[in-house]
Parts: structure tokens; C-alpha cells; sequence
């Protein structure tokens, strides 16, 4: 009895999961052809502190909630010593290296060992999706003393 109700939701999990899938492709949100993010504070090559200030920089978008779903909006993801980039199509990940901001955030306290890291803005969607035309700052590079 239990194998039988296992394999259905198998089954069940099977066909919708390409339904899910096409939902997030529709969802894509267009960003406009003036938006950026970039980084404020701290600047490409500068050493900083264990513990130190980010600030966030955006231009032609509004900020928004994660989940409010209001036109040329989004909120910031910060993706830390992230070397290749992930899939677009699909909501950002929570991970350590991927912090998300969907309370519309624009700077934080960022704690990172002693080392070189690099650090990328990327702007998300209400989903937290990345914009259809990315929205991505150039990677700079920081030396944590």
C-alpha cells in the first residue's frame, strides 16, 4: 500500500514538475535598457576589514520586496567568490555565496575571511529571478586584511 502511494506521487511529481519549470520561464521579467547595479562602497582592489560595509548602487529600477510584483523593480542578490554564474531562468539560489536582499536592502555588514574574494551584484525579480537582460554589475575583486 505504502510502495503504491510512493509510486503515484512519483508519478504525479513527474508531470507537473515540466509545468513548474515552464512557469518560472514565462514569469521572466524585461528590465530596461538603462538599468544597472554597481557597487558603492567597497571599490575593485580595495583592502578592507574582516567586517566591513557594502552598499548597493542601482539605476533605472525601483526596488521592491521579493514577492511584489510591481514593473521595473527587483531587489539585489550578492553573489560572493562566485566563478561561474547560474541559471537565469530560474530563481536564485539562498546559499552562502548568494545572499539575497528581498526585503530591498541596499547595503549590508559582510564578514569574509583573510583573503582575495570577488564580489557581483545581480538584481532579481519578485521570484527572485534574474531579469531578462541581466542585471549585473562587473565583478570586483577585494582584499580582506
Amino acid at each position: 500500500m505504502k510502495s503504491d502511494s510512493f509510486l503515484v506521487l512519483c508519478v504525479i511529481s513527474m508531470l507537473l514538475a515540466p509545468a513548474l519549470l515552464g512557469t518560472f520561464a514565462n514569469a521572466a521579467t524585461p528590465s530596461p535598457s538603462n538599468a544597472r547595479v554597481f557597487f558603492i562602497t567597497p571599490q575593485d582592489g580595495e583592502v578592507v576589514p574582516q567586517t566591513f560595509t557594502v552598499k548597493f548602487g542601482l539605476e533605472g529600477m525601483r526596488l521592491a520586496k521579493a514577492g511584489e510584483k510591481v514593473a521595473n523593480s527587483g531587489h539585489h542578490h550578492l553573489l560572493i567568490n562566485i566563478d561561474s554564474l547560474v541559471d537565469f531562468s530560474l530563481p536564485l539560489p539562498a546559499t552562502n555565496n548568494i545572499l539575497h536582499f528581498g526585503g530591498g536592502q541596499t547595503e549590508t555588514q559582510l564578514t569574509l575571511p583573510k583573503g582575495k574574494h570577488s564580489l557581483q551584484l545581480l538584481f532579481g525579480d519578485y521570484l527572485h529571478i534574474p531579469h531578462v537582460k541581466p542585471i549585473i554589475s562587473h565583478k570586483i575583486t577585494i582584499i580582506v586584511r
